[in-house]
């Protein structure tokens, strides 16, 4: 439907057209859009005053009890919460570390991070002044790789969960070489929620303190995070975001969230637990089937739907064989965000292959996504 007939919105209004969202809870798009329910929260949340530490308390039951962890937390989003983890493993409970940072001359600085998992958003855990320690070479690493790599100065081994990103051991092998040395794991999961299973899936598997985005999969606010561990260092990253330090505030302090974010991530939680996932789920296969259905059978190509654990949730997915004469994906994709209403898809991920997340397409915009891939699949490359 062209931006014209879409209806005015505040966007329209500032002369920004609205985009169909194929390509997922990607933050320069908007990340998630949030139910009605949140706003509603929200709203009512912005219309008093109250003890922001208490409401801390609050939402922290409201984390730990979906995460299944002794204590939870709302950050800014799964960057601060990287942040925090950080900052925690270095300065536990120590007022006089947790002021300095992020000088951290004399601390238990380094945190060990697989070579393999080295990620556009590692320099979050730096911001706290911890030095990351690279283990393992860019393809993979072995169990003697990570052994060999523990000092004096470690302070933890931080795991990175993301689609596409490899694995070189597995979470249980990771928690079982640091914990056997007194050292705690910290997993990055920003974007692992959907399933819903793996909200309580790493720290089951036995790591110390987990992040999560609020603004992804949870529908919350996107700029809010969830951070659920162990109680100890639970409270070393609260301190670290809250601490009123008699010369300067914690670390974090910049990464400070509203009464409305807390509230409003608390209603996304719960309406998450409460929500029917297979339902969901069936409906974004529908809308994959939809579009795969349309493009099948196009000469050069190969379109299948995925569900692996590399996708977020099914996708239909457009492979460009060898005899492919037609436009470049590279050249579909822009197209495709320079088209009336601008379509964003994903970047593929096993090579240059046209991925298309269903989270956050709106019902009938599989249709007419379909309709601009087969116009543009037809062209010519002039």
């Amino acid at each position: 439907m062209p931006a014209s007939k879409r209806g005015s919105n505040i966007y329209s209004r500032m002369g920004i057209p609205t985009v169909i969202n194929a390509q997922s809870w990607v933050t320069a798009l908007g990340g998630s859009l949030m139910r009605p329910e949140v706003f509603a929260a929200m709203e009512e949340a912005g219309k008093y005053f109250i003890e922001i530490e208490k409401l801390h308390d609050a939402a922290g039951e409201v984390v730990a009890k979906a995460v299944g962890t002794e204590a939870g937390f709302v950050c800014a989003g799964a960057a601060a919460g990287n942040l925090l983890m950080a900052a925690a493993v270095m300065t536990g409970t120590d007022e006089a570390k947790i002021e300095r940072l992020p000088d951290t001359t004399g601390m238990k600085n380094e945190i060990l991070i697989f070579k393999a998992q080295r990620n556009y958003y590692d320099k979050t855990f730096e911001v706290s002044g911890a030095t990351l320690i690279d283990v393992g070479m860019p393809g993979g690493a072995h169990q003697y790789h990570l052994e060999a790599a523990f000092t004096e100065k470690t302070s933890a081994v931080a795991y990175i969960v993301a689609p596409m990103l490899k694995q070189p051991l597995s979470l249980f092998e990771v928690v079982e070489i640091a914990h056997s040395r007194g050292v705690p794991v910290i997993v990055d999961a920003s974007a692992q929620v959907p399933p819903i299973q793996n909200l309580t899936r790493y720290t089951a598997e036995g790591a110390d303190m987990v992040t999560f985005s609020g603004g992804k999969g949870i529908c919350g606010p996107q700029n809010s995070g969830l951070l659920a561990g162990k109680r100890d260092l639970i409270k070393a990253a609260r301190m670290n975001y809250q601490y009123p330090g008699p010369s300067r505030a914690g670390i974090a302090r910049a990464a400070k969230v509203s009464k409305e974010t807390l509230v409003g991530l608390m209603t996304a939680i719960e309406l998450l637990l409460k929500t029917d996932h297979e339902a969901v789920w069936g409906a974004w296969r529908a809308k994959a089937d939809h579009i795969a259905g349309r493009l099948k059978g196009m000469p050069g190509t190969r379109v299948v739907v995925e569900e692996d654990e590399n996708r977020q949730g099914p996708q239909p997915v457009i492979y460009f064989e060898k005899s492919w004469k037609g436009l470049s994906p590279a050249d579909v994709r822009k197209r495709l965000r320079e088209g009336d209403p601008p379509i964003w898809v994903g970047g593929g991920g096993y090579g240059d292959e046209i991925n298309m997340a269903m989270v956050n397409v709106q019902d009938g915009e599989e249709r007419v996504i379909a309709d601009r891939l087969l116009e543009l699949l037809r062209s010519n490359k002039s």
